[in-house]
């Protein structure tokens, strides 16, 4: 095992402890791990919720395998008695504490950032909860599909004339997980500058209002309220997914330099002599006509068919790629995004890489994700420097 408190980086020599759980802390933590943070992971005995999640893979939940790597893993019971003592003396080593239990909690356990603020005034809390610290919701628990609802997304996902729908991925926890990675490099560097440490509030619903992009705005300014559309652009036309001989493509030829060539590619130049399709309003007017020419074009084409005249005519488009499609691309394998980690105990695991791409100091997988406890003697031998009898005593207790 490579000890990732060794590896280069731009945060090497910060030291992180996780306390979060689920996806948005602890996809936080692993950001500031892959930039080379020395991150130690608490949960509780036995694991945190997520390693009961499917699919396994040699006993192990592939769930949180992909929020954990680069950290060591060990294991505390924060209501035993003598945890708090334990977490406190994490927080004086640590230059940032990650939680993401609902506002009040960290107080209730007695360590609040006041109190962590007396342990380590140079401390950075990063909090990560559902509605924030404050305000009328802030009580409230959250999960993703809570957050796509709450913030507008769901209602803008889907068809027109469907239902609202959820997002194929957990986007809310994804995107506020990386939010409060920015936040903790912003106060690790307003840290460097000043010496002064701050409780960083990271809220999944202000994430999800933050992306909602042209649609949010056209309220806020005009009063409008902009339908689901499916898979069309919301600003050009044409622009959408056509069935063809075996799949689906989809081809975004809406501006006014693009539409002509697509005209050109599909045996339809006449098109762009017509008076409704010569501007972007009225192609987004006359949309459906123009999809339905487009969709009899490619329906009895190939997607390499399809393929090689649009890129050829240098319109933007892609096949629709499956899940094994993308994941067997060569422009994924060509940028790194598939990683092999080797774990003592479970061997190769391949994994989701880390998208930033640096000249000098980037990101770097070092250590696979542990399983529950795993580091046990190393955090709280090696870094709070118990002897192993204490560390026994501790286990035979039931704290860790």
């Amino acid at each position: 095992m490579h000890d990732p408190s060794t590896a280069a980086g731009p945060l090497d020599g910060v030291k992180v402890l996780d306390l979060s759980r689920f996806i948005a802390g602890p996809i936080c933590a692993q950001t500031l791990a892959d930039f080379g943070a020395e991150v130690v992971k608490i949960e509780r005995p036995g694991g945190e919720d997520s390693r009961h999640h499917e699919p396994y893979y040699k006993g192990e939940s592939l769930y949180t395998m992909l929020y954990n790597r680069n950290k060591y893993g060990a294991t505390l019971d924060t209501r035993h008695p003598r945890a708090l003592g334990i977490l406190e003396d994490l927080v004086r080593w640590a230059d940032v504490v990650v939680e993401n239990y609902r506002p009040g909690t960290m107080e209730k356990m007695g360590l609040g950032y006041g109190r962590m603020a007396e342990l380590n005034p140079g401390v950075i809390l990063v909090s990560v909860s559902g509605f924030g610290q404050t305000g009328p919701l802030a009580h409230r628990a959250l999960f993703d599909a809570i957050s796509q609802a709450s913030s507008g997304l769901m209602s803008v996902t889907g068809e027109e004339d469907g239902p609202p729908t959820l997002a194929g991925t957990y986007v809310a926890d994804y995107l506020t997980g990386y939010q409060a990675a920015i936040g903790a490099f912003a106060a690790l560097s307003h840290r460097r500058d000043t010496g002064e440490g701050q409780h960083v509030d990271v809220a999944s619903l202000d994430s999800m209002f933050s992306i909602l992009g042209i649609r949010l705005i056209s309220h806020l300014m005009l009063g409008a309220d902009m339908p689901r559309s499916g898979a069309r652009d919301l600003l050009t036309a044409p622009v959408n997914v056509y069935r063809c001989a075996d799949g689906d493509m989809y081809i975004q030829a809406g501006t006014n330099s693009l539409f002509p060539k697509l005209c050109r590619v599909i045996g339809r130049e006449d098109l762009t002599g017509r008076e409704e399709y010569r501007t972007v309003p009225g192609r987004m007017a006359h949309a459906a006509d123009l999809e339905a020419v487009i969709a009899a074009w490619a329906r009895p084409l190939t997607c390499a068919e399809i393929s090689a005249a649009l890129e050829e005519a240098g319109i933007p488009f892609s096949k629709v790629a499956t899940i094994p499609e993308v994941a067997a691309s060569p422009q994924i394998a060509a940028r790194g995004m598939v990683v092999e980690s080797e774990h003592p105990g479970l061997g190769t695991l391949r994994l989701p890489g880390n998208p930033v791409r640096m000249g000098k100091a980037g990101p770097t997988v070092r250590k696979a994700p542990p399983v529950a406890g795993e580091d046990n003697a190393h955090v709280y031998g090696g870094i709070l420097g118990l002897t192993p009898e204490e560390i026994r005593e501790l286990t035979d207790s039931g704290a860790l």
